[in-house]
């Protein structure tokens, strides 16, 4: 009997170990599940996103690049397509117009166009050399910031004057 008595204490053992195991299987699984579930989330947000950039990009990127072009193409008053007298702009119609003071202003049109465009053209060269300039600016910075003081005496005509304030 106690060997009976053993062997079904026994069993019950390795059946706690068995629903001990089918537990933290179980566990698991849902953790699993779960992290499977995250990942999906997470994809489907990418997907969408990237469908939303594939719709709104190409029209973003046209307008940049036409508003790009118009910034870049010369000024010019006098268009062909424009009919003489039909122009809201005084100075096309004057260029258009059959005045004799039309040809001189037409030239003054023109120069301004010109000045306009090499003004232009000044800017946005100084506006490339401007990353170059705070570079080296940076650059002379840390070299001065690295500089060790030295224990020998300074002129005075070289020291920094000191505000008040």
């Amino acid at each position: 009997m106690e060997t009976s008595r053993a062997q079904q204490q026994q069993n019950q053992a390795e059946s706690l170990v068995q629903n001990d195991d089918e537990l933290e299987v179980d566990e698991a699984e849902r953790q699993l599940e779960e992290e499977v579930r995250e990942l999906e989330e997470g994809i489907n947000q990418t997907a969408e996103r990237i469908l939303e950039l594939r719709t709104t990009l190409p029209h973003q990127l046209k307008t940049t690049l036409a508003s790009l072009l118009v910034a870049q193409r010369p000024v010019s008053y006098a268009r062909s397509e424009s009919q003489p007298g039909c122009s809201s702009d005084p100075l096309t119609s004057a260029v258009a117009g059959p005045s004799q003071r039309g040809a001189p202003l037409a030239e003054e049109v023109q120069k301004q166009a010109e000045k306009v465009q090499l003004l232009k053209q000044k800017i946005s060269s100084i506006g490339s050399a401007l990353p170059v300039v705070l570079n080296r600016r940076k650059e002379c910075m840390a070299r001065i910031d690295k500089l060790q003081p030295n224990k020998k005496t300074i002129h005075p005509a070289f020291k920094r004057k000191r505000t008040s304030g």
